[in-house]
């Protein structure tokens, strides 16, 4: 690493990001992925409790004043509109104070308004602190997912990514079992399940937290903020424990880049380099958003009211039924997400989401023709939601990697936010209100419109996606503060998917240490 003095800060060359993404996969990799990306299991535990236990929490006895359609309607979107505003509140800070200090930050908010829940005794508690438990996770989403992108080498980045977001369905399993002990009154008492439920979710998010410790800042944060040698003391210490577990030296890293270190980095800045910079990468970002949040956002919450309304499935029965299609979700990242690393983003992207969104319109006509029953209908989700989980889990790691390293968490927070709530929030209010009349065609009706805005989002990215596979973050996105030989300590860029390469052969051996 080399250090020169620049008139308002530090110009650095290194080889940091590089030394990154040579990296073999490894033990201290998987302890990233168990620290950070365990907490979507959380999430999916979160949203698939509430979803199955409304027709419990709305029946005399429950302890809580509520009705089903208060849980999965206002609840419900009350969770989504604390999402979208805690990602924006916590995104911004999360790319001016680190993306550790505030994953630790935001999974401690969601623990305690998710133990504060357990404990509802009216609806106005109940909707708070869905809406604090949301604000806690919309955090998550701008930190974790920023702080896995800058750790994960190029190689494995998308099929990691795709895996840990996609993991939000393994809690949506155990969310789903979870419900059906917890709605069983010959268990547990009509008043107790449903909050025994929350409490489980509290203790579990206690335990990620502790495990979180060990993870450090991501040194490509350290680096653009001034604080370069933390950054290699952090990069020495993976090094380290990587090769004491290998036979032989690692592989030697190509290429360095060279920064003006700047400490902050304006919201007019930001929304310059998004909109000015990069706008069809934003159309892309909205896009993809959109269509997923819709679906899941609306579709889902409300699955169990569906198989209670339209096929007289007990609500004490239809966990089973959501543990059959969340599997399907899981499963689709994880046997897919390899693609997206070796055949390529662009075609996977459009492709998960294309055949989703037909997949939906042929499950909305059998539904609407009744030639659907209670298993078959869960059989066609599951195929769906396949599709659409990999698909939908891309849009975390497209946001992440298209836009430059000090808008990250930023970018990830208002895509989301954006999309979330144009899809998240509208989403269970309408298809609460569709479903809720009992009538086929409205629900048919709900289905088509999740089903045409995924076939849509597939479309802007078969023209717009960014061939992200195997690349460099900082190849893919020139960063803010990335010096050229001809530019000096400022950063200019282009519009498109593509940029130059930002990452440079290494500089002349004569360099002096820093």
């Amino acid at each position: 690493m080399t250090t020169a003095d620049a008139a308002t800060g530090r110009t650095v060359t290194t080889d940091i990001p590089a030394r990154l993404d040579r990296l073999p996969w490894s033990r201290w990799h998987w302890s990233v992925v168990v620290g950070l990306g365990t907490v979507w299991i959380l999430d999916g535990l979160e949203v698939t409790v509430v979803g199955n236990i409304a027709a419990r929490l709305s029946e005399p006895g429950s302890g809580l004043p509520i009705t089903s359609a208060e849980v999965t309607g206002v609840a419900a979107a009350l969770y989504v509109a604390g999402a979208c505003s805690g990602a924006l509140f916590w995104g911004r800070l999360t790319d001016r104070f680190g993306r550790r200090k505030l994953f630790m930050i935001t999974l401690a908010v969601y623990l305690a308004a998710t133990a504060l829940t357990a404990i509802s005794f009216h609806a106005w508690w109940f909707f708070l602190f869905r809406f604090l438990t949301g604000f806690g996770i919309g955090g998550e989403y701008a930190a974790i997912n920023s702080a896995i992108d800058e750790l994960i080498p190029a190689a494995y980045r998308g099929r990691v990514d795709l895996i840990i977001n996609g993991s939000f369905w393994l809690g949506a399993v155990a969310g789903s079992l979870l419900s059906v002990v917890a709605l069983n009154t010959g268990i547990l008492p009509a008043d107790v399940g449903w909050r025994a439920t929350f409490a489980l979710g509290a203790v579990l998010a206690l335990v990620i937290l502790l495990v979180r410790r060990h993870v450090p800042e991501s040194p490509r944060w350290l680096l653009i903020h001034g604080r370069d040698r933390e950054a290699e003391e952090v990069v020495s210490g993976i090094e380290g424990a990587i090769e004491s577990r290998r036979s032989g030296p690692l592989p030697p890293p190509h290429g360095e880049i060279t920064i003006h270190q700047r400490r902050s980095i304006s919201f007019t800045e930001i929304g310059r380099t998004v909109f000015a910079r990069y706008p069809k990468r934003a159309v892309l970002g909205f896009s993809l958003f959109v269509g997923q949040a819709f679906l899941y956002n609306a579709i889902t919450f409300g699955f169990g009211a569906i198989l209670t309304r339209f096929f007289a499935i007990p609500a004490d029965h239809t966990g089973y039924y959501f543990a059959v299609i969340a599997a399907g979700n899981f499963l689709g990242p994880l046997l897919l997400g390899k693609l997206f690393d070796t055949v390529g983003r662009r075609v996977m992207i459009s492709s998960t989401y294309l055949l989703s969104g037909v997949l939906l319109f042929g499950t909305a006509w059998l539904f609407g023709r009744g030639s659907l029953t209670a298993t078959t209908l869960t059989v066609c989700w599951c195929v769906v939601l396949f599709f659409a989980s990999a698909g939908a889990s891309s849009a975390y790691l497209t946001v992440s990697e298209i836009f430059p390293m000090e808008t990250r968490a930023m970018a990830i927070a208002f895509f989301y936010a954006l999309g979330t709530a144009a899809g998240g929030i509208s989403g269970p209010l309408l298809f609460a209100g569709l479903t809720g009349t009992g009538r086929t065609g409205d629900t048919v009706l709900a289905f088509s419109i999740g089903a045409a805005l995924m076939c849509a989002a597939g479309l802007v990215a078969v023209f717009l996606a960014v061939k992200a596979e195997r690349r460099s973050l900082e190849d893919i996105a020139t960063p803010l503060t990335a010096v050229t030989p001809q530019e000096g300590p400022t950063a200019t860029g282009t519009d498109g998917n593509g940029g130059p390469p930002d990452i440079r052969p290494p500089s002349p051996p004569s360099s002096n240490p820093a």
